[in-house]
């Protein structure tokens, strides 16, 4: 089947584009959230962070560790209970924007994890004698230290949180993904199919220019 390319980039390509730019937006910016959140408690509490806690880091990493080995699809599936619970629905792109947030955080986690890990021990011991706190070391010489690091894992992060969105069209969350499997792939329409494609290229590529030009300033 072939379309009215005109009236299908109006009435269809344009409002799944928008659905894709809101997943990503929304679960991308949630994502970094609370994976700053946690990768700084995995970073203080292993046995050389500021406070080491054995129990406590063993299970946020088994959890984290635990959620990444679930590939998406199955994720989404089996947490279709929760999704309903917290928004009231498990169809359409705000029904997505749970499970892509809880894999694109556990992912930023290990990306920002191994940004902190880089940041020289002899900088913090530094600081530690000159009594800083432990919340000024974390905002003022870990998070500082590694910030092209961490722009550079946040880059990372934007583009798996795009790449998870389209897969989550698969199942009626809509966005591009959607659009290449439904109206390209099963309709035989290489046109549309390799059209999104490429968008989506130009989407990472441009996502990866500004993470490159930032972590440089």
């Amino acid at each position: 089947m072939r379309y009215d390319y005109e009236v299908f980039f109006k009435t269809i390509f344009m409002p799944s584009f928008v659905d894709t730019i809101f997943m990503v937006s929304i679960s991308s910016l949630l994502s970094i959230v609370i994976a700053l959140f946690i990768s700084i408690g995995i970073y203080l509490t292993n046995e050389n962070g500021l406070l080491p806690n054995r129990y406590l880091n063993t299970g946020i990493n088994a959890l984290v560790n635990v959620i990444r080995s679930f590939p998406f699809l199955i994720l989404m599936v089996s947490i279709i209970p929760l999704t309903r619970f917290l928004v009231g629905t498990s169809i359409g792109r705000v029904a997505a924007l749970v499970p892509i947030t809880i894999v694109g955080s556990c992912f930023c986690t290990r990306l920002f994890e191994t940004s902190f890990l880089s940041v020289d021990h002899e900088t913090i011991e530094a600081a530690l004698s000159m009594g800083a706190s432990n919340l000024q070391i974390i905002r003022k010489v870990i998070i500082r230290e590694s910030m092209p690091s961490l722009i550079q894992s946040i880059t990372t992060c934007i583009i798996a949180v795009l790449s998870t969105s389209s897969a989550a069209g698969a199942i009626g969350a809509g966005g591009l993904g959607a659009i290449a499997i439904m109206y390209g792939y099963q309709n035989f329409d290489e046109i549309i199919m390799y059209g999104t494609v490429v968008i989506l290229i130009i989407m990472v590529q441009l996502i990866q220019f500004i993470g490159t030009r930032l972590s440089k300033r």
